[in-house]
């Protein structure tokens, strides 16, 4: 199969851009600093009743393999530890409180959509963003592939349809993105909530739901708001009966995780873009000089 010079010119050019875009990506992120007014989900796992609703309202809602309602009554799928994947961007699990371990509780795990996503971070070509209202937005038009998403969230999110051929994309929990900010409506797991388990608001309205609880019933949560602060603050925050180690969310530092990487991430870049730009060069003037000899070749054979 022949190269043709447009043709060589055009990977040439996306070669660039995509070197170029996963540093100003990078940047772009740390721009956003307020997030008070960004809109987040507390979920509150103490009054949590882990009747598996959120999860059918985020099939129907997404699309996604789905069963009637009544099929998620089924709770023997607690009795195995389940995780977020490519058809299923949210799931409920069952943990044990070692203070009261007859009474065990529910959580509900998908995106943290973090004010400082890694995974935003880690992407080379812009396919994921993090949007001003919160939302970390995926376009999988501009995805290459390369899942270093998946290895970048602390908290083992992004799923990759490796089943999926012909257009395999990233799937994780999308904030129902059009229907929170074009149609106004909350999340479609915070709709069917039937116990104010999810809370839909503002960061800032959120942390005040949250210690309010946990000042009236200090007996009932354990003193800490989790999301808040840890890997520099996410728009999904947790309230718990116990020590959040007895949960299944990491036990991460206040840091800004695409702080830690991205000078690593950066002088990469900075190593790499100049032999390969040379490359890039020496390849370019090969190519021409290759394509002017076969030309005038062919000149002289014809005269």
């Amino acid at each position: 199969m022949s190269l043709q010079r447009r043709d060589f010119f055009k990977i040439a050019a996306a070669g660039s851009a995509a070197l170029l875009a996963g540093k100003a990506t990078a940047s772009t992120d740390s721009e956003v600093q307020d997030f008070k007014s960004s809109l987040g989900v507390l979920v509150d796992t103490v009054v949590c009743i882990g009747c598996r609703k959120c999860e059918w309202a985020c099939n129907d809602e997404n699309k996604l393999p789905t069963q009637e309602l009544k099929a998620f009554d089924d709770k023997s799928v607690f009795a195995r530890h389940r995780r977020p994947d490519k058809a299923a961007y949210t799931v409920v699990n069952k943990f044990t409180d070692p203070n009261t371990p007859e009474k065990p509780f529910t959580m509900k795990v998908q995106c943290m959509h973090c004010n400082h996503p890694a995974c935003v971070s880690a992407c080379i070509v812009g396919a994921l963003e993090k949007d001003p209202l919160g939302p970390v937005v995926y376009d999988s038009w501009k995805c290459i592939g390369c899942r270093y998403c998946m290895v970048a969230c602390p908290f083992q999110i992004p799923a990759y349809e490796y089943s999926n051929a012909l257009d395999p994309q990233v799937r994780k929990c999308t904030f129902c993105f059009d229907r929170v900010t074009k149609d106004g409506k909350k999340p479609a797991c915070v709709s069917i909530c039937p116990n104010e388990a999810l809370t839909f608001g503002t960061r800032e309205q959120l942390l005040d739901v949250a210690y309010q609880r946990i000042r009236n019933n200090p007996d009932k949560y354990y003193q800490h708001v989790y999301g808040e602060l840890e890997a520099g603050g996410t728009s999904w925050m947790y309230l718990a009966p116990c020590d959040f180690s007895k949960t299944e969310l990491p036990l991460l530092s206040n840091d800004e995780i695409p702080k830690q990487t991205e000078s690593i991430q950066h002088g990469i870049f900075k190593s790499f873009l100049p032999p390969l730009a040379l490359y890039g060069l020496l390849g370019l003037i090969m190519y021409t000089k290759r394509h002017g000899a076969d030309e005038e070749e062919d000149g002289h054979e014809s005269a």
